[in-house]
């Protein structure tokens, strides 16, 4: 009797232990689970899209034969072995792979296909890049989302006497398309909204950096680049100085006007050049 009441007590404390042990287990497992049925989070960036000149490798697996190295047509097409003509231009990788599968399986060539393509080389979406920066060219657009720094980048960046603002154009919605951005406010802002998205065609100008012009009884005369918000006073002190003969009360500005006539001004220490001003410093007369 006490061998029986024994081997029941046995099995009682057994499962004891494993209900304990499920039970912590259980908060490991919910802290591992997605909450709810809350959505896992998906990446925003748009796949590449392709374009006419992109040389293109297409393979169905387990089916060798089917392998095919293409370029992409001006029309947007490629002749693909079995089904004939695909419009792939335009469309992202995953389109343009179901588009060889749906054909593939709806001509009962392969039952169930799984087509890869892969990008070989990107000619059909690219931008230029002009100006001063140290690599002028044409730029592909390797990713969907390539934005303005991302080219820059790509071009050696602005050279020394370039611009902090930068000329985008070409065409969205149908539409030309305009900006003018100012490459420095980019990094200080807390989006990106300034840094605009690069696409097909575009055309990003650098032009060359402001400049003043100093002259007369300086220390070092010629042209220097015009900082942002740059006053008479730091023009001067860039310019290193005024001679000994040099007299602050004899300072011109020639200044050109929006009508394209040379105005002669006496600003004060404190007031901004603009760019193509000419400053003079006369001489003193004791």
């Amino acid at each position: 009797m006490k061998s029986v009441m024994q081997r029941r007590f046995a099995r009682y404390c057994a499962a004891l232990v494993a209900v304990s042990m499920s039970m912590a287990l259980v908060p490991a497992v919910q802290a591992q689970a997605p909450a709810g049925n809350a959505p896992m989070p998906a990446s925003s960036t748009p796949e590449y899209r392709l374009g006419s000149g992109d040389v293109i490798r297409i393979t169905v697996y387990q089916n060798p034969d089917l392998t095919l190295e293409t370029r992409v047509s001006e029309s947007g097409v490629v002749s693909y072995p079995l089904i004939g003509q695909v419009r792939l231009g335009g469309q992202s990788i995953s389109a343009a792979e179901k588009a060889i599968s749906d054909a593939l399986r709806n001509g009962n060539f392969v039952k169930q296909p799984q087509v890869t393509i892969a990008v070989l080389q990107v000619r059909g979406n690219q931008a230029n890049v002009l100006g001063q920066v140290n690599r002028p060219g044409r730029y592909p657009l390797e990713v969907a989302e390539m934005r303005l720094t991302d080219l820059l980048a790509m071009a050696g960046g602005t050279a020394v006497n370039g611009a902090d603002v930068v000329i985008v154009t070409g065409t969205r919605a149908g539409g030309p398309f305009r900006a003018e951005v100012d490459v420095p406010t980019i990094f200080g802002a807390q989006v990106r909204t300034e840094d605009i998205l690069i696409q097909n065609g575009d055309v990003i100008w650098v032009d060359r950096q402001p400049t003043v012009y100093i002259y007369g009884e300086v220390q070092r005369p010629g042209p220097m680049r015009l900082e942002r918000g740059m006053t008479l006073m730091q023009s001067l002190a860039t310019g290193g100085g005024l001679t000994q003969r040099g007299t602050e009360k004899g300072i011109r500005v020639h200044r050109k006007s929006a009508d394209g006539k040379v105005e002669v001004i006496t600003p004060g220490m404190d007031d901004r050049m603009r760019d193509g001003d000419v400053i003079y410093v006369r001489e003193s007369l004791f």
